[in-house]
């Protein structure tokens, strides 16, 4: 089963300093049924302003994924550590209870646009605190796994993250290994297909649920960047 997320139904901030969309209940944005999606706590795109900052803040014990979609951004914790990443990586942070971390853009003329997940954390793992990788151009790039598969950023949960690249017309199956999935479009649209031929359309900024289905085929309308999140728990 495909359940549409639209890109207006999501909750939505804008504070001057930041512009965001929130897919799940975050912040001010509360709705009682989106509390989460199997182990994906949050799924939000934001634009920060040239020189803003996220102030120093706990969180809970998450695996937290940045893309960074344009722009360039510097992270540090509490403990002193900080990396920057810019547009075209993918920087995988490892929350630690009573760390603190901030989000800088360090433009003075260019807003930081990227896109942040919260995964929750299998309590008993941990792993390398802060890890980088360059996001691909081809199809199909595995992003981040439980083993680090591939090149993947390595995560504390039983959680797959594939970033898609698709032109006019190409299509991927995908394999799912559990009951749910969460389908992300950055930009372009496309089309989701079940194998019972269930069919669902997705433009600039929706999201789709998937729930039951054994594997799931995109099929790319326009040139198209897309984020998969495979979540069997």
């Amino acid at each position: 089963m495909i359940t549409t997320r639209t890109a207006k139904q999501c909750g939505q901030a804008d504070y001057g300093w930041l512009q965001a969309r929130y897919t799940l209940s975050f912040g001010h944005y509360f709705d009682p049924t989106l509390l989460g999606y199997a182990s994906l706590r949050v799924l939000n795109q934001e634009v920060l302003a040239p020189g803003a900052s996220f102030q120093p803040r706990t969180y809970p014990k998450v695996d937290i994924l940045n893309l960074i979609l344009d722009g360039e951004a510097e992270y540090r914790d509490s403990d002193g550590n900080h990396v920057q990443a810019k547009a075209g990586e993918a920087l995988l942070l490892a929350a630690q209870p009573g760390i603190s971390y901030s989000e800088h853009n360090i433009s003075k003329v260019k807003p930081l646009t990227r896109m942040q997940l919260w995964l929750d954390a299998c309590p008993e793992r941990e792993n390398t605190l802060v890890q980088k990788i360059p996001l691909l151009a081809a199809q199909q790039q595995l992003l981040a796994s439980p083993d680090g598969e591939q090149n993947s950023l390595q995560l504390r949960q039983q959680v797959w993250v594939h970033h898609i690249t698709l032109e006019k017309g190409e299509s991927l199956n995908f394999q799912l290994h559990g009951p749910r999935a969460y389908l992300q479009s950055i930009h372009g649209t496309f089309h989701a297909m079940t194998h019972n031929e269930e069919r669902e359309a997705l433009t600039c900024g929706d999201g789709a649920f998937i729930r039951d289905e054994p594997n799931i085929t995109l099929v790319a309308d326009t040139p198209l960047r897309a984020l998969l999140v495979d979540l069997p728990v």
